[in-house]
């Protein structure tokens, strides 16, 4: 893997504990900026979580000040040197990259959180929202920063946003490009929850276990199901959640549980059944 040079360490750290895996963003003297090599590592760690069945849930954090202040602009730089017929083929590579980094996030097949802290601008804040949930420090901030570069939203800020907030909001939030402060973004529904910053990580982590605790399948599943569910007709979910609940029915976790109930342990353990 490619090293931070200032600290000759990975530029994403990843950390198993308990069921529970934390991304850490580890370049933290360009405030997490995402460069090329940060972003391959960070498709690395995304793609071995997914693939780890001892994993049960995901959080993101950043080290340092701040979670992630978006795309790095040296990047930019570089793709404005190329040669003028090289520029757009090279920005629609790039595109590629981003969109496949966001889009296994946004499915991770199981439950993700964004522990916030510090800023979360432009594409550092489009990463926040491509989790299922959202704890942001007192001192977080989030800024859809793109239109002062001249560009649009490209980590999904477009698609989430709206599903967050509202379209008018969104919209107000992405032509302003204003900063949000964590309380306003509480307000607003772009964070869940907001906590001291010496508690954001190990309150994300707590959460992320209890989330993690249900059947690995059905999470699995209707989180699939859910992340569509405004794009589709009631009909449509309904024929998508039948296919999944025949595997449900297959699953060791579903089993497991019908006979644990059958057989008084669940009472035994929790004092009364479900």
């Amino acid at each position: 893997m490619t090293s931070n040079a200032l600290t000759d360490q990975p530029l994403i750290e990843l950390h198993v504990q308990s069921g529970v895996a934390t991304i850490h963003f580890n370049r933290p003297e360009k405030r997490n900026a995402m460069s090329d090599d940060m972003r391959t590592q960070f498709i690395a760690a995304l793609e071995n979580v997914a693939a780890d069945k001892a994993v049960k849930a995901l959080v993101i954090t950043g080290n340092g000040k701040g979670f992630c202040a978006g795309g790095d602009i040296s990047g930019m730089e570089r793709r404005m040197q190329a040669p003028a017929g090289e520029i757009g083929f090279n920005g629609w590579h790039r595109q590629q990259r981003v969109h496949h980094t966001q889009s296994l996030l946004h499915t991770m097949p199981k439950p993700t959180i964004a522990a916030v802290n510090g800023a979360a601008s432009g594409l550092g804040a489009d990463t926040a929202l491509a989790c299922d949930f959202i704890v942001a420090a007192e001192d977080a901030s989030f800024t859809w920063s793109y239109i002062k570069r001249g560009i649009i939203p490209d980590g999904g800020g477009m698609y989430f946003l709206p599903r967050r907030v509202g379209l008018a909001r969104a919209k107000e939030l992405i032509f302003s490009g204003r900063k949000v402060e964590a309380g306003e973004a509480l307000q607003l529904g772009i964070a869940d929850r907001l906590v001291s910053a010496d508690r954001l990580l190990g309150e994300a982590q707590a959460w992320a276990a209890e989330l993690g605790k249900g059947s690995g399948t059905a999470l699995a599943l209707g989180k699939a199901i859910v992340n569509q569910s405004f794009e589709l007709t009631a009909g449509q979910v309904f024929a998508m959640g039948s296919q999944a609940q025949g595997v449900c029915y297959t699953s060791t976790e579903h089993r497991e549980s019908v006979m644990s109930f059958l057989s008084g342990r669940d009472e035994k353990t929790a004092g009364k059944a479900p």
